[in-house]
């Protein structure tokens, strides 16, 4: 993954000549989850070079505060964000196909490709992990202590652009990307469970829990052409 991320900036630094540099607020809204923000102006989008005249390549990078995620393959559903809130840095990686009229600075743009994503100062939401635990077995109350390890995630990417030519060096971009990825975050620890006025104790080893990141995220920024 490092070694991608890697090459990826490289790539853009040989070409540097031909990039569009680009700022951007980028929203992502979670399939499960809480709407999440950029820490301005910490979203940086549009770095690239051209392959063709229509062709080109984009990526770039954003830090977002993760107001909550989802937590999947777990032996029960929440309905609640199980992780968060959280700092988020996203790397995406995207060709885009361009289209134009005649003689129009204005384009649509369909991009697809993938991205990485590392979660930091991550904690899970225990109060959320207690009620679905709760419902989950029909305990009355439950009282959970789990510890957790967290890696890097990817997953693939794809959407549309619009651009809007200000003038000749400046564009004004809105952008919409549906995002489907994961990363590894194994659980382990125990939970307290009241029924009947019994205490029980669960060991639990959820070692195949990811964190969720998908859903669409939204874009609107500016990009500048050398």
């Amino acid at each position: 993954m490092r070694k991608i991320f890697t090459l990826t900036f490289l790539l853009v630094a040989v070409h540097a000549q031909a990039q569009e540099y680009g700022l951007s607020f980028s929203y992502f809204i979670p399939t499960a989850g809480e709407i999440s923000m950029p820490i301005s102006p910490f979203s940086i989008r549009g770095l690239g070079f051209n392959i063709t005249n229509s062709l080109s390549f984009e990526t770039g990078a954003s830090l977002y505060r993760m107001a909550g995620l989802n937590i999947k393959n777990l032996p029960y559903v929440s309905d609640k964000s199980l992780l968060g809130p959280n700092f988020t840095v996203f790397i995406p990686a995207q060709l885009a196909l361009r289209f134009s009229a005649p003689r129009s600075r204005n384009s649509l743009s369909l991009k697809a490709g993938g991205f990485g994503f590392m979660g930091f100062f991550q904690k899970l939401n225990a109060g959320n992990f207690d009620r679905a635990i709760r419902d989950y077995g029909n305990w009355a109350a439950v009282n959970s202590d789990f510890t957790f390890k967290n890696y890097p995630g990817y997953g693939y990417m794809a959407g549309i652009g619009f651009d809007f030519a200000y003038n000749r060096n400046i564009t004004i971009t809105i952008e919409a990307n549906y995002l489907n990825g994961a990363s590894s975050l194994p659980i382990r620890g125990s939970y307290i469970g009241a029924k009947n006025g019994i205490l029980e104790t669960v060991n639990i080893d959820y070692n195949r829990a990811k964190v969720d990141l998908s859903g669409i995220e939204f874009s609107i920024g500016f990009s500048y052409k050398n």
